[in-house]
């Protein structure tokens, strides 16, 4: 059976095109449909900070003091929040809403939790939730944390956040600059 030179030049036509379009799949850079960025400020409870407090531990390792986290890497500490989000680093600017989840310390050779958590926003700019989760490896100077799906403006809303301790003051507040970028908005 001859193949005839039309049919070989049509199978090459062919497999260009479907090479050209693969590649320029693989090129397609994703752009953002929404972005935000907002701080949230958390306190935890240390034994006398009851008034200021925004977090608590919650599970410890046995013989752990509730107050203090576990020594080493905290491994076994699991402690939820419920703090405030503004729109700058101010701890004392207007709240825009809260941010409210847990985290918890997973590993025992390094600083690293896992999160789960909401923004809840009730202001005049945005209105629903964001829920966000993931590892966090606290030593990375960023690290990103999936944005799950939300509500309100951010109904279904999914993409990336890339989280930056903003500052600390020892092991009872920080601050975390929270860097979102959505790319599935409806």
């Amino acid at each position: 059976m001859a193949i005839s030179r039309s049919n070989i030049a049509l199978f090459f036509i062919f497999f260009i095109c479907l090479s050209s379009a693969n590649s320029s799949a693989k090129k397609k850079q994703h752009t953002p449909c929404k972005e935000l960025v907002l701080f949230f400020h958390d306190i935890i409870y240390n034994g006398h900070n009851k008034a200021n407090a925004t977090a608590a531990i919650v599970a410890a390792p046995e013989g752990a003091n509730r107050t203090i986290l576990a020594g080493e890497f905290h491994f076994g500490n699991i402690a939820v929040f419920d703090d405030p989000i503004t729109l700058d680093n101010n701890l004392h600017s207007p709240p825009v809403g809260r941010a409210q989840g847990m985290y918890l310390y997973d590993t025992k050779n390094t600083f690293t939790a896992w999160l789960g958590f909401t923004f809840s926003l009730n202001s005049t700019e945005h209105q629903g939730t964001i829920n966000f989760m993931g590892a966090d490896p606290l030593m990375n100077k960023t690290r990103d944390v999936s944005i799950v799906g939300g509500t309100g403006d951010f109904f279904m809303h999914r993409g990336v956040a890339t989280i930056m301790t903003d500052s600390y003051e020892g092991e009872v507040y920080f601050r975390l600059r929270v860097d979102m970028k959505f790319y599935d908005c409806w």
